[in-house]
């Protein structure tokens, strides 16, 4: 998790302090396991504490915290002692910004106690300024199965309501190509994915009347409300493989793009889907990297030791993506979603 993320960051130009919630040799996906240890929540408070006590959570020593990045959490002793943490770091600097990545599970299955999701949806949550689930943790957050645009949106709104500014989405599949959506500014045709070989990628942004100043409402949309929810839709075609990692790259580089977004606003662009087509656009370009290096291992596998060698083959292709970081194109456009208040009802 923190080798995906943190390389990233510091790219651009972030100075991390690392936690692992873990200290294992390899990731799990390797055939013969793994050795390390797991970090417990009682471990995660004395950390901070000692950060806390040589003046590194407070402007006025010199350190602060500008932002909080969660992934992988296993246990809910750990995820009630980052909630503690959060809490912590927000008292010293209101500013402070907690993305969460939830990580729960895909595909149907869970990679955590199921019991987690309660805490996130009580406790995690209202803390939480950017969320980045995927489509599956969506579906156990909110109680809402996503067939189609509406039901992303519908989704959204719900995340929105127990405190979270922003929602990405990082990958959806509609069934279907997603069925109809009668709640778009543009033509059904433009918001649906062209094939079934497209993945989604769904961001949403709750806008305050107070913070709307550079806000532009779609043609039919409430612009007097409390609020505005502001959502875009983007596709990426899908790549062949399982590549450990692409979750923690796509939680720290979205961070990194929604909070540096001044230039995009100089642009006249919205930061939200300038942030939203960096992501794709570097995203795809290093997993299409590591998918070429992993071809020439891509063959059935006889031995553990030949599985083990497909597996390192898949690891990311981080170093050599440096340059993808740095300057992240725009090739693949977002597309505005329409998003009244009375149609997400």
């Amino acid at each position: 998790g923190n080798k995906a993320a943190v390389f990233p960051l510091q790219l651009l130009g972030y100075d991390v302090d690392v936690i692992n919630s873990v200290q294992f040799s390899n990731h799990t996906g390797y055939p013969f396991g793994w050795e390390g240890k797991v970090l417990d929540g009682s471990m995660l408070g004395t950390l901070v504490d000692g950060m806390e006590n040589n003046g590194l959570l407070s402007h006025d020593g010199g350190g602060g915290i500008g932002n909080i990045l969660t992934g992988y959490i296993g246990s809910e002793s750990f995820l009630r002692a980052v909630v503690s943490v959060v809490n912590k770091l927000k008292g010293y600097n209101s500013e402070c910004r907690y993305v969460c990545d939830p990580v729960l599970g895909d595909m149907g299955k869970f990679y955590v106690p199921e019991g987690l999701v309660d805490i996130y949806r009580k406790d995690v949550l209202p803390l939480a300024d950017v969320i980045t689930p995927n489509q599956f943790e969506v579906e156990q957050l909110t109680g809402i199965t996503i067939l189609s645009i509406q039901d992303a949106q519908r989704a959204c709104c719900i995340l929105h309501d127990l405190g979270v500014s922003v929602v990405l989405i990082t990958s959806i599949v509609f069934p279907n190509n997603g069925g109809s959506n009668d709640c778009n500014n543009a033509s059904t045709d433009l918001l649906m994915p062209t094939s079934n070989d497209s993945i989604g990628m769904f961001a949403s942004q709750r806008q305050y009347r107070s913070q709307r100043d550079s806000y532009q409402p779609l043609a039919g949309e409430q612009s007097e409300t409390e609020y505005t929810d502001e959502q875009y839709i983007l596709y990426t075609p899908k790549l062949a493989g399982q590549f450990t990692g692409t979750g923690d790259v796509c939680a720290a580089l979205f961070l990194g793009w929604t909070a540096d977004n001044e230039n995009d606003n100089k642009n006249g662009d919205s930061s939200l889907a300038a942030a939203l087509e960096k992501l794709a656009g570097t995203m795809q370009a290093i997993v299409q990297r590591t998918a070429t290096a992993a071809a020439s291992t891509n063959q059935p596998a006889a031995s553990s030791i030949e599985k083990a060698k497909i597996v390192q083959s898949r690891e990311l292709r981080l170093i050599q993506s440096r340059d993808d970081i740095l300057h992240p194109t725009r090739k693949i456009r977002a597309l505005r979603v329409q998003c009244d208040a009375d149609k997400r009802s």
